[in-house]
């Protein structure tokens, strides 16, 4: 008998999902277990197995297409069996659903969602995952390291990639560096130039899944919890000295970040009010530290979360941090590895930014902004001398965090960067 397969809810978060890709077509033999579609949820790119088996009678959502959970994803029945009587029992349900449940908050939402997500017209094929990739830029020599999709509107456009300046990891030319090229910006050639636009002309993009869940889970935050900030500048001298010591002896290449989470989280094992949530009614003290570190991919942010993080060591955290960070390029994070942060890190340093303020990420009642480490004149001992100085920014829910207890974080935080052997120690490298 035929039987419908639906729009399956991948992450605690999903409220629909767009299929990327079709591994299966209408008339290919499914098993339970077989590889049939990945699918992009609000977090990441994932596959979707079977599990249920039959011959593929119907595809219920085209590639690059959005629909609701439970949405007829596809129909799997019997070779030649007829299953339309199943889609026209499904449009009748969702006729009389509005008159059966009208104050359910789901239907509403889907109801809603739903024709913003599936524009009528796609110009493209959707993009496959970014994958950093190195080709040559024609040259023979030098390689132009950029995403899939950066390259083809690049190609579109008549955009020579090696007269942009890349912003995603390691200098990789994204989407965003392609549309916000200007004529003019570098130097060009004349074919180029004479393709100056002399009309009105724009560009409109769907929004992806992950960025519209970091819209609407970002615009509660800032417009549900009373924010507010606490900057400080700290010396850096030690870590500077305590890294290049780390990686001369260790295998594991630590980075500044890393200093930073594993100073975080020993210093809310001391201050856990700024390890809490505000649950409306209530307010929850984490006796865990897990730490989220905000990761940038091309759609917007990912934070993975190192569980635990004060029980470990400098190199199990640079180990883990890296790991989540290629994971998160090539969208294959999983969700236990983005669920159940009590503390998130944002880090722009590597960007040459100095200071910023950070959107709190729910439930957490905190978030640390962290900029650049800069080399500046600083007074030491009555003398002026150059030093190491990092600007970090504390952004703190009101509700649950007051200005002293932020205060007191961020000065047990800073004294353990600037004598970073007393977080570290024997057997914590």
């Amino acid at each position: 008998m035929a039987e419908i397969v639906r729009m399956p809810k991948m992450s605690d978060t999903m409220t629909e999902g767009v299929v990327v890709k079709w591994h299966k077509k209408v008339g290919d033999t499914i098993k339970n277990g077989d590889l049939v579609a990945e699918i992009e949820t609000d977090k990441a790119t994932m596959e979707f197995e079977s599990y249920q088996a039959g011959t593929l009678l119907y595809i219920g959502i085209e590639e690059g297409k959005a629909a609701p959970v439970d949405s007829v994803l596809a129909i799997l029945g019997k070779p030649g069996e007829e299953y339309k009587n199943l889609l026209e029992q499904e449009s009748a349900a969702k006729a009389e659903a509005p008159k059966a449940e009208p104050v359910k908050e789901t239907t509403k939402t889907a109801a809603v969602q739903a024709p913003v997500a599936a524009p009528p017209v796609v110009a493209a094929p959707p993009a496959p995952a970014p994958i950093a990739i190195t080709a040559a830029n024609g040259n023979g020599d030098e390689r132009t390291k950029a995403s899939p999709l950066a390259r083809r509107m690049a190609a579109e456009r008549g955009i020579d990639l090696s007269m942009l300046q890349g912003s995603g990891g390691l200098g990789r030319i994204v989407k965003r560096d392609v549309q916000w090229f200007k004529p003019g910006s570098f130097v060009q050639s004349a074919t180029l130039a004479a393709r100056a636009v002399s009309t009105e002309q724009f560009e409109e993009t769907p929004v992806s899944q992950m960025r519209k869940t970091i819209a609407r889970r970002l615009s509660e935050s800032k417009f549900t919890a009373p924010h507010f900030y606490l900057t400080m500048d700290i010396d850096m001298d030690e870590v500077v000295r305590a890294r290049e010591s780390v990686n001369s002896v260790t295998g594991v290449k630590v980075s500044y970040n890393d200093f930073v989470v594993k100073a975080a989280a020993t210093a809310l094992r001391e201050h856990p009010a700024v390890n809490s949530s505000w649950l409306g009614d209530k307010i929850r003290t984490n006796h865990h530290i897990n730490i989220g570190v905000a990761v940038a991919v091309d759609e917007g942010l990912l934070v993975p979360v190192v569980r635990f993080a004060d029980g470990k060591t400098l190199s199990q955290i640079a180990s883990e941090v890296k790991s989540f960070a290629q994971k998160a390029k090539e969208k294959k994070l999983q969700p236990q590895d983005w669920e159940g942060n009590t503390f998130t890190i944002s880090n722009l340093g590597m960007y040459n930014i100095e200071e910023f303020t950070a959107i709190i990420n729910p439930p957490d009642a905190c978030i640390l902004a962290v900029g650049a480490i800069k080399q500046v004149p600083v007074v030491k001992n009555g003398t002026i001398q150059p030093g190491h100085v990092m600007r970090v920014t504390l952004s703190c829910d009101h509700r649950v965090v007051d200005g002293v207890v932020g205060s007191k974080f961020l000065n047990t935080f800073k004294a353990l960067l600037e004598n970073p052997i007393v977080m570290l120690g024997i057997g914590n490298i």
